[in-house]
């Protein structure tokens, strides 16, 4: 195993020095307008869809800042397109108004959707705090505890506990069904509690850490199936469960028809890829706070045991998408890239966690998958979605929802993650 381990760790740093991060550094930066491009075709070409958003920008950010904390900035280019993104979305996403950021603009920084959406103000504190955390930057930790003061005014939901997630530029919130104002989800709520703890490690601040401990909470008594402790995504304002439904403020429905109003088993239907997320976003926000994992032992057991027993392709290679909370069906079993990358992170995790060998046997199937099947190594990315077998559906390399924040994300943390079982084995 040992050897493997070494195997492992030299392939996927090879893959993000000379591969991944090349991709990015090389052709990310519009040198005409400023921000980010993130629409890239089969061949690693910029497309031109005159299109920038808010999720992509800050995922850029967040994702050239963790490269960089982890050694990988060589020449300090990250460090350096970091902190021109951050300049950038302060300069020209900034509502000046009604503050928060807008959501969708086009390639000359004209807003085209004023919209203030939850899901893109997770990543503008998730990626102003690792950045802030990083560099020691003030003021990019200013603006996110900025974005975090706004949606504890505007978006908390006092009755039942939670956030609301889809608003006006002036933070009123938006209409019912499709426009999302009557709605919450695991989505937004999985991912403010990964701001909130990068927020916490950059200020140390006592509220941050409590509105924490207060979505953990959330997470754990209304969000998670109350018998196999699967992700349910959607939700009505008290909690109740429903349909999971396509909103007019999409993100992660793009493989769906314009047709599609809502998923089929909208009621019945957990993502393996989620659940595996959630599980270790939850085991870094308990090392951040130095909390001890006990109470969250059970919801950690049921969660993988769920994501191995039913989530993983052992003939083919690879997760699957989605299927029932009690494992009875795999709805889909597609091969969408943040399902692998998410598992390469949890798997590693989980076998630091538990010492269980099984762990790095999933992390085996994922890895072998994404290196051989997944990844363009020609080009440097990853492809967004295969067929079962790994024969592409899609190949364009990016765009506004499939950008580098999963792949370089999974790549740095594999890393780090096969180092520490190196050392731990060493020991022994």
């Amino acid at each position: 195993m040992k050897a493997k381990i070494a195997d492992w760790k030299k392939e996927m740093t090879e893959h993000l020095t000379n591969e991944l991060l090349p991709f990015w550094t090389s052709r990310c930066w519009d040198e005409e307008w400023g921000g980010f491009i993130t629409q890239f075709g089969a061949k690693g070409e910029d497309t031109g869809v005159d299109e920038k958003s808010l999720l992509a920008h800050m995922r850029t950010i967040y994702s050239l800042s963790l490269a960089a904390d982890h050694g990988f900035d060589k020449d300090g280019i990250c460090r350096d397109l970091a902190g021109r993104g951050v300049k950038h979305a302060i300069d020209h996403y900034w509502d000046p108004v009604y503050g928060g950021f807008y959501w969708l603009f086009d390639r000359k920084n004209k807003v085209l959707i004023d919209k203030k959406i939850l899901y893109g103000h997770s990543f503008a504190i998730y990626a102003l705090a690792t950045y802030s955390k990083v560099f020691g930057d003030p003021t990019a930790l200013h603006y996110a505890e900025a974005c975090f003061d706004l949606l504890q005014k505007y978006a908390a939901e006092t009755t039942y506990g939670g956030y609301l997630e889809m608003f006006e530029r002036d933070w009123k919130l938006c209409g019912p069904g499709s426009q999302g104002g009557d709605r919450k989800t695991l989505d937004v709520h999985m991912h403010l509690m990964e701001a909130f703890t990068a927020l916490y490690a950059a200020s140390g601040k006592e509220i941050h850490r409590r509105k924490l401990e207060e979505i953990i909470e959330i997470l754990m008594v209304n969000i998670l199936h109350p018998t196999y402790r699967t992700g349910i995504p959607q939700f009505f304002r008290n909690w109740e469960i429903a349909p999971q439904i396509k909103f007019d403020i999409i993100w992660g429905w793009d493989r769906f028809s314009e047709g599609d109003a809502q998923k089929p088993n909208a009621l019945d239907n957990t993502s393996y890829g989620h659940n595996v997320e959630f599980f270790w976003l939850l085991l870094e926000a308990l090392r951040i706070m130095n909390a001890d994992p006990k109470p969250y032992l059970s919801t950690f057991h049921a969660i993988l045991e769920h994501a191995l027993a039913h989530g993983v392709d052992r003939q083919y290679g690879g997760i699957y998408v989605e299927g029932s909370h009690d494992g009875s069906q795999v709805y889909d079993m597609a091969k969408e890239f943040w399902q692998q990358a998410e598992f390469l992170t949890g798997m590693l995790d989980a076998y630091l966690f538990y010492g269980e060998e099984r762990y790095l046997d999933v992390y085996e199937n994922v890895h072998r998958f994404v290196m051989d099947k997944m990844i363009r190594h020609d080009i440097g990315e990853w492809l967004p979605l295969l067929e079962r077998e790994g024969k592409p559906i899609w190949t364009h390399m990016s765009h506004s929802w499939k950008v580098n924040y999963h792949t370089i994300r999974a790549a740095v943390l594999s890393i780090d993650r096969l180092e520490k079982i190196e050392n731990r084995i060493g020991q022994q």
